[in-house]
Order: C-alpha cells, then sequence, then structure tokens
C-alpha cells in the first residue's frame, strides 16, 4: 500500500532541496482517510489512478461517470465534487502544488494544460496495457518517497511528467451523464465552489472569486447561463448568495479576530475599505466598525 511521505525536509551537505514533503503527496486511495472528495484544497492539483469501484465526478459544467479504469485529473482552480456510487474502489493518488511540478517547455503550464483547466478533459479511462504501466509508475513513486536518496524528489517529479505525457497521449473520457436537471447541478458546483473560500484564513490573503463572472470561468459556463440557473433553483440571483455570504464571513471576522477592518476588507476582496464600509452598511444597515463595538 502507498505511503505518505514523511513530513521531515531532506538536507545533505547542507544544501536543501527545494522540493519538500509538504509541496508533494501520494497514497492508496483507501489509505487511512483518504477518499474520494469533493473540492476542498485550493492549493493541490491532483492525480488519482482509478481501479475499482464506480464514481461520478462533477467537475466544472461537466459530469461523468467511472465505471472502469481511469486516469482522473483535478485542480485547485476548478470546482468539482467527486461521489462515490459503491465502496468497492481501489487505486492511488498524488497530490502536488504548482511549485513542485516544473513542466518543461514541451507541455503547457498546468493552468493552461487541458487536463487541469475547466474547458479541458479531466478523465482518461484505460485499457490494461495503460493500467499495468501507470500502475507501475505509481509504485515507482511510492518507492522513493520512503527512501531517503537526497534527490529522490527530482525522480519522483520525473516520475509525475511522465504520468502526464501518458495523458496527453491518450483520448479523453467524451461520456457525460446526461443530468435530469443541468440547472441543479451547475447551482450545487457553484455553492461547492464559493464555500471552498470560506473561512478565510489570512487577512494577506484576498478571496480569489469575488464576482460572479469569476464563478462562471471557473466553472466554465457563461455568466447569463450560471445566472438563471442559480436564479431557476433557488430563487435568487448569483450576486446576492455572494453578498449574503461575504456578510456572514465578515461578521464572524468582526467577532473572532482581532484584524482591523481594513484587513478584513482586503481578505473579503475589496480594494479599499470605504468599499466595504459602504457595502456593509447598504446589507446591515451599519459600519462594520459600530457593529465590532455593539458586539
Amino acid at each position: 500500500m502507498l505511503q505518505v511521505i514523511s513530513n521531515q525536509p531532506q538536507i545533505a551537505d547542507r544544501r536543501v532541496i527545494y522540493s519538500t514533503p509538504a509541496q508533494f503527496k501520494v497514497a492508496g486511495i483507501n489509505d487511512g482517510n483518504c477518499s474520494l472528495a469533493s473540492f476542498n484544497r485550493r492549493d493541490f492539483y491532483k492525480i488519482s489512478l482509478v481501479l475499482s469501484g464506480g464514481s461520478r465526478l462533477i467537475y466544472a459544467d461537466k459530469e461523468i461517470e467511472i465505471t472502469k479504469p481511469a486516469l482522473v485529473f483535478t485542480s485547485p482552480t476548478v470546482a468539482y465534487s467527486w461521489e462515490a456510487l459503491d465502496d468497492d474502489k481501489s487505486g492511488y493518488f498524488c497530490v502536488f502544488t504548482d511549485k513542485f511540478l516544473e513542466l518543461n517547455s514541451h507541455i503547457e503550464s498546468l493552468k493552461e494544460s487541458r487536463l487541469f483547466k475547466a474547458g479541458g478533459s479531466p478523465v482518461y479511462f484505460l485499457d490494461d496495457v495503460q493500467v499495468k504501466h501507470l500502475v507501475s509508475l505509481f509504485l515507482l513513486i511510492s518507492k522513493e518517497a520512503e527512501n531517503e536518496y537526497v534527490y529522490k524528489f527530482e525522480l519522483i517529479r520525473n516520475y509525475v511528467n511522465l504520468i502526464l505525457h501518458e495523458a496527453i497521449k491518450m483520448q479523453p473520457a467524451v461520456a457525460c451523464v446526461n443530468s435530469p436537471n443541468a440547472a441543479c447541478r451547475i447551482t450545487k458546483t457553484f455553492f461547492n465552489l464559493l464555500e471552498s473560500q470560506f473561512p478565510v484564513d489570512l487577512p494577506a490573503v484576498p478571496m480569489k472569486y469575488k464576482k460572479a463572472g469569476d464563478y462562471a470561468d471557473a466553472l466554465s459556463v457563461h455568466v447569463n447561463h450560471l445566472n438563471a440557473a442559480v436564479q431557476e433553483v433557488t430563487g435568487k440571483s448569483t450576486t446576492t448568495h455572494l453578498n449574503e455570504r461575504i456578510i456572514t464571513e465578515a461578521k464572524s471576522l468582526l467577532v473572532h479576530t482581532d484584524w482591523n477592518v481594513s484587513e478584513i476588507a482586503f481578505s473579503l476582496g475589496f480594494e479599499y475599505p470605504t468599499y466595504f464600509n459602504n457595502f456593509f452598511k447598504k446589507n446591515t444597515g451599519t459600519f462594520p466598525r459600530a457593529m465590532r463595538q455593539s458586539l
């Protein structure tokens, strides 16, 4: 069974190896709590080798049933949810940051690669030969992860690049499921992406998705299509949901942190504190500082 890499940094001859365990991990799908999951890690790309167990991937505006061995690519920039259809699942996965994987000039950047971008192709079904080859690569990655070789991350990076090249040579899966209600699917994925931004972690790191158009781009749909779907399902506009969620988070930060109003404004995507003050007053009837003092 594949093991998660140790959290200890690797040092040799007083030179710190720039790839660190914090940037890469590998495991079996059934190791510990590792399982098919929803979009919740905004900093990791993920490659999954699914060997058995039915599942359904909802990725941007696509919905794909995975009922046979497949290679699946998911990105921190695209909202997705992955639902297991049965408990008998097996396979491997690895997660890594964009800093870990330094792609050469023959492959697009991760964000623009068809393997990871919203309008790309995240699923590749495999034949027996491809399964055997990809399993061997994951086993080699696991082996290197466990040893003490000082340049092991260089080897791991090469193996991951081989996996990417194998996928680029393949034909992507195109058998998308026709959801009985496309509006419900889009709305669900929108809310998954919205909630993935909260709680806000640091005052110096602003929200990535600030307006309806940002969410539409991440979901690979036109903003009018997203607005129509959300309005149909919930009775409220996309912007209304965004504003309500931002106000909820703002109140929480005012109560539970010592961040000043400028820091809270920046973390919630407002360029200037005055914009945040006016937004807060419009939606609550009072200013942020006054609400903090009252609480």
